[in-house]
């Protein structure tokens, strides 16, 4: 909530505009800095700042809710929107059906363990026809570090799902189905997040996948707190 964006937040016209003028963008950006620091960048009254403050506090701020409540909404969530099955039984059955839909999954594990090969699997599994399977949609792959290989998922296709990649022209519509980003740095896949959000809706995009999150930020931030900041925003984000 708090990366909410400004202007979505139903503040007076002016005054959001005020707010993009002196880049504050988001909600975060506003409530990090004092009233006195606002009426200073904003150039204006106390009673203005305190108002789109409050404003801004009511809309981002989440309720108050219990534990009980959270564990029965996700398991009731969970069920009407389903799950993406990897065909793979232990995994489905520990899962409850797969990948659930709506929610952020982070997939870990050290290097060389196939994690790319599953995230490519799961691609072909979103972009099957639904009579088979699949969501029959789109995929975005964001593909940090360049271990996207189409060639793979040819094979991975053949082997997994020969019924349907043996007949003519099936491997190139799957493949056709799967968007590929490689941004080059941090900054790049920051400036791309809003059209990033657009993409999913208008390309009808059924599955998000980042290969991976962390190579994003490694080697533009030194371990620490900065690091896992910068991350946990972009998780933020994206979730």
């Amino acid at each position: 909530m708090a990366n909410k964006l400004i202007n979505e937040l139903g503040l007076p016209k002016w005054i959001a505009n005020i707010f993009a003028a002196r880049n504050i963008i988001t909600a975060k950006d506003a409530l990090s800095l004092t009233e006195f620091e606002l009426m200073e960048l904003l150039d204006i009254g106390l009673a203005e700042v305190k108002s789109a403050v409050a404003h801004i506090s009511e809309v981002v701020c989440p309720p108050c809710q219990t534990a009980l409540f959270l564990m029965e909404s996700r398991v009731q969530n969970e069920s009407l929107a389903g799950h993406l099955p990897t065909r793979l039984k232990g995994l489905d059955e520990a899962l409850f059906g797969g990948i659930p839909f709506g929610v952020l999954t982070e997939l870990v594990g050290p290097a060389g363990i196939g994690k790319t090969q599953f995230c490519l699997k799961l691609s072909l599994l979103a972009s099957l026809p639904t009579k088979c399977g699949g969501l029959d949609g789109r995929v975005l792959y964001i593909d940090v570090e360049s271990k996207f290989s189409s060639k793979r998922l040819i094979e991975i296709g053949m082997n997994s799902f020969p019924e349907i990649f043996h007949k003519k022209g099936m491997a190139q519509e799957m493949a056709g189905r799967i968007l590929i980003l490689r941004p080059t740095s941090l900054s790049e896949f920051t400036e791309s997040l809003h059209q990033i959000k657009v993409s999913l809706l208008q390309q009808q995009v059924k599955l998000l996948i980042i290969d991976s999150m962390a190579a994003l930020v490694l080697g533009e931030y030194e371990c620490g707190s900065s690091r896992q900041q910068t991350l946990g925003w972009h998780v933020s984000f994206i979730k």
